[in-house]
């Protein structure tokens, strides 16, 4: 269901100012919006690979084991996070109606929604193990990443309080907060990896299981470093969102959940298309999975950026379908998809140039062919990386309308019956090796950015049709 049939045209606001002003005020409000969003996602990312490196001290069959149980993790926290996505939109069209009464019990049903959630979610990585086995792992690698996620599992309700929070700040155009917290956490979280891996200064020496637990503590932290600023500090406390939390508005419970889950689903299709292009890589060869995952990850820290403008335009979409002015709803996302669309051309000129170089930063010697297939995937990469940027974006904004359902059917066509579909030809069919599964991922993510742009613009001509 999307909110574009309770606007009404006529309440359109009249242009009284050039619409170039117009929108560079809007870039503006989504800049401001944005780069505290995309810092907050680069400083998780930091936050895993200072684990990383830690662990990497005990061995590669720790590193590979810790690989393994963000694996495992990451498929429950991704329904959790879909489902606390919709917090967001929820917060922001009640702040565009000037409904306070709704903002709080937005965030409200939010927080009871992990909290309903966090058991079902908690089961997979309790079994991880026997999963990881069932996958045909080593057993010694599946029982490290097993205590790994023993620590970690724990944390994945303050986690998702934590993205709750974010998005009713974000509604209220205030993301700093959530920025602070996450600059405090990163420092903390390598002292408590530090102490709880190896046992320092007197604390006990858990090993992967200390790993996991203290990202489970600073996942508590940043929790209760939200709800102090959300109860204490201005504008936050006017709203009093904690106010008789245990009462559920079940009907808004109803609408999260309809908003909510069609993203966790869109999420996971994403997510596995990618973990199955790595099993695709490793029947390949060695060579090609360790290039596919190093010129993955360079995505997933390019991707962070365009995810925070995401954010953003969810909430500037959200605002002015909230206040009901329809020429502001089409601007905010429009503005956020070149936004990203030009930030993202940018970076993938930057990586061609510097692929060569990229490679060598991970493997050393340039020369070496795992490097050499590494720049190759980088530059076949160049489509990926944009369309990646405009998609994300793009379904940022339809979520700022209430609009999850069909982009998730876009999501299967596009990521499985395109992307997939194609890679496992192109690499194995044309004979193409690593490049077709690249070139099979780029056809995919180009696909549904192009559907999801067709079904913005659709959406925005119904607006003032």
């Amino acid at each position: 269901m999307t909110c574009i049939d309770k606007i009404d045209p006529a309440a359109s606001r009249a242009a009284v100012v050039p619409s170039r002003k117009l929108l560079t005020a809007e870039l503006a409000e989504t800049l401001k919006l944005a780069v505290p969003l995309a810092l907050t996602q680069l400083g998780q990312i930091a936050m895993m690979t200072t684990d990383l490196a830690f662990i990497g001290r005990l061995g590669s069959e720790n590193v590979a084991a810790a690989a393994l149980a963000h694996t495992v993790y990451f498929v429950s926290f991704t329904i959790g996070m879909g489902m606390m996505s919709a917090v967001s939109p929820l917060a922001a069209q009640a702040f565009g109606a000037r409904n306070p009464r709704v903002m709080r019990r937005a965030l409200r049903v939010g927080l009871w929604a992990a909290f309903f959630m966090v058991l079902p979610l908690m089961a997979l990585p309790f079994q991880g193990e026997r999963i990881l086995l069932a996958l045909g792992q080593s057993p010694a690698t599946a029982h490290l990443a097993q205590q790994y996620l023993f620590g970690l599992a724990w944390g994945i309700l303050p986690a998702l309080w934590f993205i709750a929070l974010r998005g009713f700040m974000s509604a209220v155009n205030r993301p700093e907060p959530v920025l602070w917290i996450t600059l405090a956490a990163i420092p903390a979280n390598a002292l408590m990896v530090y102490l709880l891996l190896y046992g320092k200064w007197g604390m006990p020496e858990l090993g992967m299981f200390g790993a996991g637990l203290a990202t489970t503590i600073v996942n508590l932290a940043t929790f209760v470093g939200g709800v102090w600023f959300a109860a204490r500090r201005r504008p936050f406390r006017k709203y009093h969102v904690f106010s008789r939390a245990w009462r559920i508005d079940w009907p808004l419970m109803g609408k999260l959940v309809a908003i909510g889950a069609p993203i966790s689903i869109a999420f996971l299709l994403e997510y596995g298309l990618f973990g199955a292009a790595g099993l695709l890589m490793g029947l390949i060869s060695t060579t090609a999975l360790a290039a596919h995952q190093i010129a993955l990850q360079i995505a997933a820290i390019l991707f962070m950026v365009p995810f925070g403008v995401s954010m953003a335009a969810t909430v500037r979409v959200g605002q002015a379908v909230g206040r009901r002015d329809t020429e502001a709803v089409q601007r905010a996302g429009f503005v956020a998809v070149a936004l990203a669309g030009v930030f993202m051309s940018v970076m993938t000129l930057a990586v061609i140039l510097g692929r060569f170089e990229i490679a060598a930063l991970f493997l050393g010697e340039a020369s070496d062919a795992t490097a050499q297939l590494t720049a190759a995937l980088l530059l076949i990469g160049a489509t990926f990386f944009i369309a990646d940027g405009v998609q994300t974006t793009t379904a940022g904004a339809l979520r700022g309308m209430n609009d999850t359902q069909v982009p998730l059917l876009f999501a299967v066509i596009s990521y499985w019956l395109v992307g997939f579909a194609s890679a496992s030809a192109l690499a194995f069919w044309a004979k193409l090796d690593a490049a077709g599964v690249w070139i099979g991922l780029s056809l995919g993510t180009a696909v549904y950015a192009t559907l999801l742009i067709l079904r913005f613009r659709l959406l925005a001509r119904r607006l003032v049709g």
